[in-house]
């Protein structure tokens, strides 16, 4: 059961020492010798006239008796009213929990356009710069002098002479696969964020700096026989038109 303020308190107290101090009719006098009870419970007056029926009776009592917008008077001319304790605060219970999500319009779909953009003005300006001119028909009686893969294989064509063929062409490139298929299975972080994900961005930066060296040296400084060149000294447009 909720507790009755204090100020509600005093205010029937109030209330009370107002209507034995007007002492007009039987009704005060019974106020005035009545012992007064205690303001935290239920006046002893209305446990007797519920004890004799009198709720009983003013609950079966035609409504004619009294006008409905009149309170129901107890004992003494008191007037009793059904107060409730309400705290303050919201009903609601809010649960809004943060998103770092975006629409895709526009957020999304400007940025891979202007990166689209950039790319296709720089492979504009480096074809225009860099000749790129196609070789003759191919010989079949005539093996071009060295034989090279194209640049996606190169780094592999690479390992193939460092390595045993077993070791460069299925114990590395299956290990590769396995681990990028496992990957998903051992790296459960959900975030997305770079400073969220250091050793997965380390890592595969790594792996790309790793490849793209052996691509470079397989396009650059591979020679005749694919052997070791310096390019500067023999030119990089000699080492394509072998």
């Amino acid at each position: 059961m909720a507790e009755v303020p204090d100020h509600l308190l005093q205010r029937s107290l109030d209330r009370r020492a107002f209507l034995a101090a007007q002492g007009g009719g039987a009704g005060g006098g019974a106020a005035a010798a009545a012992p007064a009870d205690d303001p935290g419970k239920i006046p002893t007056s209305l446990l007797e006239r519920s004890a004799a029926g009198g709720g009983t009776a003013t609950a079966t009592a035609p409504a004619t008796t009294r006008p409905a917008a009149t309170p129901a008077a107890g004992p003494a001319g008191h007037t009793q009213r059904l107060l409730t304790v309400v705290k303050a605060g919201s009903i609601q219970d809010v649960k809004a929990v943060p998103t770092d999500k975006v629409h895709t319009w526009p957020h999304l779909l400007i940025g891979e356009f202007v990166a689209t953009m950039a790319m296709t003005a720089f492979l504009l300006v480096f074809s225009a710069v860099v000749n790129a001119p196609l070789l003759g028909m191919a010989n079949p009686n005539r093996t071009p002098n060295p034989s090279k893969a194209p640049w996606y294989f190169l780094g592999l064509q690479e390992l193939l002479t460092m390595f045993h063929p077993m070791v460069a062409g299925v114990t590395i490139p299956g290990m590769g696969l396995i681990a990028l298929g496992a990957a998903g299975y051992i790296d459960k972080n959900p975030s997305n964020k770079p400073e969220d994900r250091k050793f997965a961005i380390a890592l595969m930066t790594l792996f790309l700096m790793f490849w793209a060296t052996l691509v470079i040296i397989g396009s650059f400084f591979r020679g005749e026989g694919f052997n070791f060149i310096l390019p500067w000294r023999q030119g990089v447009h000699d080492i394509f038109d072998l």
